[in-house]
């Protein structure tokens, strides 16, 4: 995954007292002057973050003209920096040949991002004009899904045949020094002649080992491996017992295939947190940045709130049947967003526990009863003291014994009822293959309220007569 920047503050004035230009009003300048010799040095002399928030400024034709201006590395570099959206929306306004020889100059997992974030046939308009090594290697990275080895991996390493020799090594690390200057070179791995993982070949015994000494007989055998299939979790789990920079990686029939490395699975892992805050915020089809087309944008979020309206007007129909009792006791519509906002609090609790136990591999969609204990006498203990403390304002303020039962009971019950959705609802989307993290919110809003309602104003009606 990309770095995404962080915003740094506004420049200084100058002790002239002239204001210093924003970052990108400078690199506008150096665009509409075709000083394209400054640009780089000019963007490398950005804090952290100022290059992505500079390039956010531009609009889409002096983008293009940004990434056509600079070298292919150069622009390689350049879009690492980005989020990936906008990455993706740079290289996509570009001919198929000009982001074909930016892409070439990236590694092969970053190959991946970015044409996973782009349209199918963008993607393989400009894997045709890839060269054909580099895009077969791009084409098997992208059939692996984005939270596994494979789908983490990179495929730039060192590998050798067990029957080579340590002078064979040096030779080839002679002859290729500069390709391998660009990979992050931890270990050289050895492979039998079928391209099953065989060894690993320390830095420590390539230097001091005869050159004459054959690779098998000096490498580390049977060394770490994770399956191309190992899902995220597992891979966080792996690097939390295994203090390595990173793992080879093999498929089924165990031939070594990539390195997916630690650094990657930590962002892989950022990246996901990002996804599950972004979408229990109601931003459907995760990232959103203002740079996007207004329409697109203005879509994106209706297709949530839209959904609200409806549950909402469901919540709140059963206030409608209930209009008598609230015309009768007007205290009432104090307690009911109290009521429903402190349910809603502790069943939003449970849909976190939830999602992290299933993120984790700790629980299973089918596990119901387990959180049905464990949710239920949290949701009863809680319940009781939420409520007696409810019960306690409202008589302090109404000195009335009745009105206190009511609240004190409906936010006990509610309280109960909202652990309880909360925490199965995640399960239950989990096993429909839905979103839990972007369906739970509205389910568990429209429970809170409706039932949050109801209690209160069924157990009202019943004691109307002392509440008047």
């Amino acid at each position: 995954m990309r770095r995404s920047g962080s915003r740094t503050a506004p420049p200084e004035p100058s002790p002239e007292g002239t204001p210093v230009a924003e970052p990108w009003e400078e690199l506008k300048r150096l665009l509409t002057e075709g000083r394209r010799d400054e640009i780089v040095p000019f963007l490398a002399s950005l804090a952290t973050g100022e290059t992505a928030r500079a390039v956010n400024r531009l609009d889409d034709e002096e983008r293009h003209a940004l990434l056509t201006m600079i070298q292919p590395e150069e622009a390689a570099g350049l879009l690492d920096a980005l989020p990936d959206l906008e990455a993706a929306g740079m290289i996509e306004d570009l001919s198929a040949r000009e982001a074909a020889a930016i892409v070439e100059e990236m590694p092969s997992d970053h190959q991946a991002d970015l044409l996973g974030d782009l349209e199918d046939r963008e993607a393989q308009a400009i894997l045709d004009h890839m060269a054909p090594p580099r895009a077969t290697t791009v084409r098997r990275l992208l059939g692996y899904e984005s939270e596994t080895a494979g789908g983490l991996m990179i495929a730039e390493y060192l590998a050798y045949p067990d029957s080579g020799t340590i002078g064979d090594v040096v030779e080839d690390l002679r002859a290729h020094g500069e390709l391998y200057s660009g990979y992050n070179v931890q270990y050289a791995f050895v492979v039998a002649a079928d391209g099953r993982l065989a060894g690993v070949l320390r830095v420590r015994d390539l230097l001091l080992s005869p050159a004459h000494t054959v690779l098998r007989n000096i490498m580390l055998p049977d060394p770490l491996r994770v399956p191309d299939s190992a899902p995220l979790d597992g891979l966080k789990r792996f690097f939390d017992e295994h203090p390595l920079f990173g793992v080879p990686v093999v498929d089924p029939d165990d031939r070594l295939v990539g390195i997916v490395r630690r650094a990657a699975v930590e962002e892989a892992l950022r990246h996901r947190a990002t996804r599950t805050f972004l979408a229990m915020s109601g931003l459907v089809g995760e990232e959103e940045l203002r740079t996007m087309p207004l329409r697109a944008r203005s879509f994106r979020r209706l297709s949530w709130l839209s959904l609200n309206i409806v549950l909402n007007v469901i919540a709140a129909s059963v206030i409608a049947l209930y209009q008598d009792t609230l015309s009768a006791v007007v205290a009432l519509t104090v307690f009911l967003p109290i009521i429903s906002d402190m349910s809603g609090c502790s069943g939003s609790q449970a849909v976190a526990v939830s999602i992290r136990e299933l993120t984790l591999g700790l629980i299973r969609p089918y596990e119901f009863m387990r959180v049905v204990v464990k949710e239920g006498a949290v949701g009863i203990l809680n319940g009781v003291i939420l409520g007696i403390l409810l019960g306690a304002l409202a008589y302090a303020w109404k000195q009335n014994i009745y009105l206190s039962l009511v609240v004190a009971a409906a936010l006990s019950i509610n309280t109960v009822v909202a652990v309880l959705v909360g925490g199965l609802i995640p399960l239950l989307l989990k096993r429909l293959k839905l979103d839990p993290a972007l369906a739970s919110g509205p389910i568990l809003t429209t429970v809170t309220d409706m039932c949050g309602f109801f209690f209160v104003l069924s157990f009202a009606t019943v004691m109307l007569g002392r509440l008047t």
